[in-house]
């Protein structure tokens, strides 16, 4: 079924068929959809299911389908109305009939670039409240005062301005202030989710300065937010203190790698400089242990993928050592541990190499080392060992095995 037919079935039923949200922004911004949304107005639910029997129901509180359309499973809505009763996300009085009108179903959007619809059998543009003008000046703008009736609207007019390079107007900046409330007691999951969306942007620093534009980022990120003032020696980091230092790393990282959990490992890396002692600035012994404590905390509060929290944590407790030991068994068990690690060599390497401006020999030839150390194994060892005689065997080995390689000498560490 093609788009053309679906919005006629539609009308030969006596409803209309609406392009909404992502879709119609994008047309504007003159970028290809990621998917296409669809509303529905003029129709009941009983009727649709008959008429569009294969549509399957996902909506809980209210009815969303989703349907196959031009051969891609697409999500078809029937308009509503939401009125705020109760606190959180699940505190809205949902409204669902044929009397509601598309212009009703747009009001309750977060932003006016994703508050537009195109009737789809008329080719008309319905836009109440200036998304399309908000797009050509790119504009982040909440489309009314409804906007903080789901405080994770904050969030997402943050995630908006980096994932489009738009700038998000005072007034709006002021209604995710509002948010910040409710923003404490949102479940985790929520405030991940728009963190993991944020990571995909070309520019993720952009997400964490306008909650802090917004009033919000110590609700939403403390551990982010506590990296303000904390100064570093500037011989090292002449961009500024931790939280510049951080957001620099995170942006650059972004250029270089696409995964998100390899962008938030970078993001995290400096956590513990927040709690460095005032008294101990601009130093920041041993950060790397105290960021472990804050990541842990961070995993609970949001609830962190396992994957997420595991490579985060490797990154932490490493980023320190790994590009300053020289002794051949420090570089032996290292190597070890990142081959038994979550995170891979190349992704380890892309965040050492920005947070050390460089990487040392046996980084750099990480991957050649494993390969010839990872040869020594215990089937190889003398008959005669026993337990951990066995494994003791296999690392003095190894270690032999890398000094004849004779990679050891590096460059002094930047931290």
């Amino acid at each position: 079924m093609t788009e053309l037919e679906f919005a006629q079935k539609v009308n030969e039923i006596g409803g209309t068929a609406y392009l909404v949200g992502g879709a119609v922004r994008d047309k504007f911004r003159g970028v290809p959809a990621h998917d296409r949304d669809y509303c529905i107005t003029g129709i009941n639910e009983k009727i649709f299911v008959e008429t569009f029997p294969k549509a399957l129901k996902f909506g809980k509180s209210f009815p969303v389908y989703s349907l196959n359309i031009d051969g891609k499973s697409c999500e078809v809505a029937l308009a509503r109305t939401e009125k705020k009763v109760g606190a959180g996300y699940h505190g809205f009085n949902v409204k669902f009939d044929p009397s509601v009108t598309i212009e009703q179903d747009l009001y309750r959007r977060d932003t006016t670039i994703n508050a537009m619809a195109i009737d789809i059998l008329r080719n008309k543009l319905i836009d109440p409240f200036g998304g399309r003008e908000d797009v050509a000046n790119k504009k982040i703008r909440a489309v009314s005062k409804h906007f903080t009736d789901d405080p994770v609207r904050a969030l997402r007019a943050a995630r908006q301005s980096a994932q489009f390079d738009f700038e998000i107007t005072d007034e709006t900046l002021e209604a995710m202030n509002l948010c910040a409330f409710e923003l404490k007691n949102e479940p985790g999951e929520r405030i991940f989710a728009e963190l993991e969306n944020a990571l995909t942007t070309n520019k993720p620093s952009i997400f964490f300065r306008n909650l802090e534009r917004a009033g919000i980022l110590e609700v939403t990120f403390p551990e982010i937010a506590q990296l303000r003032g904390k100064i570093q020696p500037i011989e090292f980091h002449p961009e500024g203190d931790a939280y510049e230092h951080t957001l620099q790393i995170v942006d650059e990282i972004s250029k270089i790698n696409s995964n998100p959990i390899i962008r938030f490992a970078a993001l995290a890396h400096d956590f513990g400089k927040g709690t460095t002692p005032a008294k101990m600035l601009p130093h920041h012994y041993q950060h790397d242990k105290r960021g472990l404590e804050v990541l842990q905390k961070m995993s609970i509060r949001i609830h962190l993928p396992a994957d997420w929290k595991k490579i985060a944590l490797f990154v932490i407790s490493e980023h320190m050592r790994a590009p300053v030991i020289t002794r051949p068994g420090k570089i032996v068990d290292f190597l070890i541990r990142l081959h038994n690690s979550k995170i891979s060599v190349d992704d380890f390497n892309d965040i050492i190499n920005l947070d050390n401006h460089g990487l040392p020999p046996h980084l750099t030839n990480a991957k050649i080392i494993l390969a010839e150390i990872l040869k020594v194994n215990g089937k190889f060892a003398p008959p005669e060992l026993k337990g951990a005689e066995i494994g003791e065997w296999i690392r003095k080995e190894r270690i032999k095995v890398l000094v004849n390689m004779e990679i050891f000498t590096f460059n002094a560490p930047r931290k």
